[in-house]
């Protein structure tokens, strides 16, 4: 079977389902332009889109980014966490996956084509699969095609693979002015470690986080869950937002470094500080406060003024505790923690924990039950508050996640289900000014592939 697509003046031939661009595709190698190779070539015809700072946003409350046009190219948790978010904020997100997919959605128990992690981090986006190392180019040459007409790029590849690609910023920014380009990496584009391989764990470690969070059999352990990559897709998310603040008025984009490690160092806050002044490790904050177990579970217990102290021993019947002159201050404290904190355990061994939280509660000291997510997600208060949202995910069930916070109005219920691989290809491509029939062909190829519904 032949087929021609009509590339002006540059064959293309379609024999037995193979695809062979011949000039189009020696130009797109040599030719910086996509814009021209696109017009001269045939393959996208003109849309009527109007470019980056022409387009005019229609910002809401409820959707303050609705008319956005992100391409998201992150896998895992933090650049696809930043592009959900603005997702959340009416973007229009598109993610660009690999024939096999983001990685995320096999870490962990799948359920049907997610794990927990892709079917959260991947709400309300749009799914492209684009086979970027195809022989012929062409998933390069659409990705460009893309961002061309797109405000946000956001990418996690390792430092210096996007620009091989010929998807770095410089390249991309000379056919799109007005790009914000956002780069997610372990160590940062820059420095001595910006080529090492990075992960939420080692994030955590590097920076220090792992360091304080010292568990009673005195192993130094990651918080359990990942909170690196979060908190990275969250900055980012805040950077880009500041950029495009600054564009309405500047007129140009820019490229965004970010990265896990900083991040999390940035966690840290006033616990670098006070690791130098102090000279070395420093002494507990606000002894006793901290996790005791209870009768019939566990509880959360802490203090931040001497006067919370006194009511916490008049609350637990133990005064004779508020006059000992070895927990005169918080600094005293400090110095006789482990007696401290041995005796508070023991007390709080006697009943169950909604009966301490009712004495600690009427004497206003800050405690609470510690919860599971289960339990969290079943709270009066949470559901009261409509802390939660829910998406039926196709082929997952009812997919229960925390609402982001600050978020005006309820649009969040709503958003589109975390997407199959290439789920929206075809779609995406049309509105890229791609012709159905130059599709299917890309299909074929494998350049391209749309997942079955």
């Amino acid at each position: 079977m032949h087929f021609c697509l009509g590339l002006a003046g540059h064959a293309t031939v379609i024999d037995k389902g193979q695809i062979v661009y011949t000039s189009f595709i020696e130009e797109l190698k040599a030719n910086d332009n996509i814009r021209e190779l696109s017009r001269a070539s045939g393959l996208f015809a003109a849309t009527g889109g109007k470019r980056v700072g022409e387009r005019r946003l229609t910002p809401t409350y409820e959707a303050p980014y609705r008319g956005l046009k992100v391409l998201d190219f992150g896998q895992g948790i933090a650049s696809p966490y930043c592009a959900m978010l603005l997702g959340v904020y009416g973007a229009d997100v598109i993610k660009v996956e690999p024939p096999e997919g983001d990685w995320s959605r096999y870490l962990g128990t799948t359920y049907g084509n997610h794990t927990t992690l892709s079917a959260v981090y991947n709400r309300g986006k749009r799914s492209l699969c684009l086979d970027m190392k195809h022989k012929d180019g062409i998933g390069i040459a659409i990705a460009r095609r893309l961002a061309e007409e797109a405000d946000v790029l956001i990418e996690g590849f390792r430092p210096g693979v996007a620009e091989r690609l010929g998807l770095g910023y410089e390249r991309l920014s000379r056919d799109n002015p007005g790009l914000i380009y956002l780069s997610v990496s372990g160590f940062g584009q820059s420095g001595p470690y910006a080529k090492r391989p990075g992960s939420d764990s080692v994030a955590q470690a590097f920076s220090g986080l792992v360091s304080i969070n010292v568990g009673t059999d005195g192993v130094p352990h990651r918080v359990g869950t990942t909170i690196s990559d979060v908190v990275t897709g969250v900055y980012a998310f805040q950077a880009i937002a500041t950029a495009l603040f600054a564009r309405a008025s500047v007129g140009t984009g820019r490229w965004i470094d970010v990265n896990l490690c900083q991040s999390t160092a940035a966690l840290l806050g006033h616990k670098v500080a006070e690791f130098m002044l102090e000279g070395g490790a420093p002494r507990a904050l606000n002894v006793p406060a901290g996790t005791y177990q209870t009768q019939d579970g566990w509880m959360m217990v802490t203090l931040v003024n001497e006067p919370q102290y006194k009511r916490l021993c008049a609350a637990i019947g133990r005064d004779d505790l508020a006059s000992d002159p070895r927990y005169a201050d918080f600094a005293r404290r400090a110095d006789a923690a482990d007696a401290l904190i041995s005796e508070m355990r023991e007390i709080f061994l006697v009943l169950p924990t909604e009966a301490w939280l009712t004495r600690l509660h009427a004497a206003d000291i800050i405690a609470e039950r510690i919860h599971n997510p289960g339990e969290w997600l079943r709270n009066a208060h949470v559901e009261a508050t409509k802390a939660a949202v829910c998406q039926d995910t196709p082929g997952v069930g009812p997919v229960y996640t925390p609402r982001t916070p600050g978020f005006a109005g309820l649009s969040e219920d709503h958003l589109r289900p975390a997407p199959d691989v290439g789920q929206d290809s075809c779609e995406i491509l049309m509105e890229a000014g791609l012709d159905r029939a130059v599709i299917e062909d890309l299909i074929q190829s494998g350049a391209v592939r749309q997942a079955k519904r």
